[in-house]
């Protein structure tokens, strides 16, 4: 079966659900100059956070802000409410600010079936078909995995082109235009890059709050599945306002000792008015 028609009956069974990805997740997006705000680090879902991220696995925190202006939060302005970790700190002049987060790799060993179904339902049918090409089915998988999230903010009137820094991560989603300037129906372009080098058909998927699409098999699906072009480049309709999120998984096989795959998640949130 050639990869093309591999690929697309799998999208059929993909859930945005399987409480793994990691996502920065604010009530709102739009914020006023010099006051505070607390952004929410959710591991699980975009709706639903099932534990909070130790400050000892967080090897980045930055906060760029609508100069291009770097800062570094320190430790002690986390604080843990139940499963989310809350990151807060002051806006300061207008324009627009990005924060991110990269976390340190953790390690899981999973069963061949547990395996698949994971690659199944978290969307990395690359992986999958390439395992299923190979016969590969039967061995326990060790992975090594590590994530890396961004949002964008808009403070005040003055939209700044910040949403573009890049901050070098294994795996990053740099939005080209700001958010803050499209409408219901623009296309927002983004560059995903792999410690700064473009990565070509990467699998990517994007949702918006609200969405609520089923597969036949009832498993959630999101708004809308793609790849990157050559350049790394993908392109995505905004067909709805409110809070969107852009994520994908690049997962590699990896010939060392006690490790199989390595995945570096990625993760970008932000708001269409």
């Amino acid at each position: 079966m050639k990869r093309a028609s591999f690929v697309c009956l799998l999208a059929l069974m993909v859930s945005g659900a399987w409480a793994h990805d990691m996502f920065l997740v604010l009530a709102e997006h739009n914020l006023a100059p010099n006051s505070p705000v607390s952004v929410s680090l959710y591991n699980g879902t975009f709706d639903k956070s099932e534990n909070a991220i130790a400050r000892d696995r967080m090897l980045d925190v930055s906060v760029v802000d609508g100069a291009a202006q770097v800062s570094h939060p320190a430790t002690d302005q986390w604080r843990d409410e139940g499963a989310v970790a809350i990151l807060e700190f002051d806006t300061g002049d207008p324009g627009t600010y990005v924060v991110g987060v990269s976390t340190a790799a953790n390690m899981i060993e999973l069963t061949a079936e547990e395996f698949d179904d994971y690659l199944k339902h978290d969307g990395v049918l690359d992986v999958l078909e390439d395992r299923h090409h190979e016969g590969d089915l039967t061995e326990p998988v060790r992975e090594r995995y590590s994530k890396h999230v961004k949002t964008i903010l808009q403070v005040g009137d003055a939209v700044t082109d910040s949403q573009s820094y890049e901050l070098g991560y294994p795996i990053e989603i740099v939005p080209l235009a700001n958010p803050a300037s499209l409408d219901v129906g623009d296309t927002l372009e983004c560059l995903v890059l792999a410690n700064g080098e473009a990565v070509a058909n990467q699998l990517v998927y994007a949702s918006h709050e609200g969405f609520h699409g089923h597969g036949e098999d009832g498993a959630h699906r999101e708004a809308i599945d793609t790849r990157t072009d050559e350049k790394g480049l993908v392109k995505l309709e905004l067909t709805k306002p409110g809070r969107w999120y852009v994520r994908l998984i690049r997962m590699l096989p990896v010939d060392e000792e006690g490790v199989d795959y390595e995945s570096n998640w990625a993760t970008l949130t932000f708001e269409i008015d």
